[in-house]
């Protein structure tokens, strides 16, 4: 078990079964902090990886996700709330997880072991060139993975590799390799705890700069945020309303006149007519800052 890190002895698992429950938290509190510092040595491979996620969406490609249990989990997380928060369609962000749909109810490790299932989830995301796919893997040698990888750039696809262990096979083959060097696990093999946590955050970071490229955030804002319901609705009035420095009832009546859609509504809430403002967008290629110049009166 000692021939990876995440399966090496961590210095505060000594005793661990022994300690006070607030004990037992510090040392997993701490465990996740250096978790999330192990991050900072991986940012200019992870702006690398973002830029070419950010390119292939922009060309008209798609940056599919692809792991196995709790790395798969983590993928899944950020797969899915790409539609709501930055309004990029599903279907240019598909989701390969081992074991599909039935494993997300009942998790079992042989499907992460079966190649196979990895070729049939390759046939149907028809991966291929101008596409990235996001591999991830805490051991970076877990077959599933490793076969998305191999078969996506068997297939002309561009892979981004985010492994836990150096010098892993997941490493060698990406095109944009990751490493996250979180060392051992307090709990021997938990890779769902700092090595998971490693890779959420770089997740996050890489979607977020992915959104930000392409023009879907605007001064923090989420200005492509899809409002499909109560609380996301008011949100989106209050982007509005804070970007075009425009009161709610403003920024409520511009939003009916762009259907929802929150950049063309603080072009309308400034004063823009709804067909000019869709134009500016258009010159623009969707980003709000060029647009806002364009149409400043």
């Amino acid at each position: 078990m000692a021939e990876r890190p995440t399966e090496a002895r961590h210095p505060s698992a000594e005793g661990l079964h022994a300690v006070p429950a607030a004990e037992v938290f510090s040392r997993l509190l701490n465990a996740q902090a250096d978790a999330v510092d192990a991050l900072r040595p991986a940012l200019p491979a992870l702006e690398k990886a973002a830029e070419a996620a950010a390119r292939a969406l922009a060309g008209g490609g798609r940056m599919a996700y692809a792991g196995a249990g709790s790395s798969g989990l983590m993928a899944l997380a950020d797969c899915l709330e790409l539609a709501g928060t930055f309004g990029i369609p599903p279907d240019r962000t598909p989701m390969l997880f081992a074991g599909g749909a039935s494993a997300l109810l009942h998790m079992t490790g042989a499907v992460e072991d079966d190649p196979a299932l990895a070729e049939t989830d390759l046939a149907r995301a028809a991966l291929g060139p101008g596409d990235v796919v996001i591999c991830l893997s805490a051991s970076g040698g877990t077959p599933y993975t490793l076969a998305v990888a191999r078969g996506a750039k068997a297939r002309g696809a561009q892979v981004i590799g985010i492994a836990n262990v150096a010098g892993s096979a997941l490493l060698d083959m990406a095109d944009f390799p990751l490493l996250l060097d979180t060392g051992p696990e307090v709990v021997a093999g938990s890779t769902r705890m700092a090595a998971a946590t490693a890779q959420k955050v770089a997740l996050n970071l890489m979607s977020v700069l992915v959104g930000i490229r392409l023009g879907h955030v605007h001064d923090g804002y989420m200005v492509n945020v899809v409002a499909d319901n109560a609380k996301l609705r008011d949100r989106a009035a209050r982007i509005v309303a804070a970007i075009s420095g425009q009161d709610i009832a403003v920024a409520r009546d511009a939003l009916e006149q762009s259907e929802g859609a929150v950049k063309p509504a603080i072009l309308i809430a400034r004063g823009t007519a709804p067909e000019h403002a869709r134009a500016a967008l258009d010159a623009s290629g969707g980003h709000l800052a060029p647009a806002l110049a364009a149409t400043t009166n």
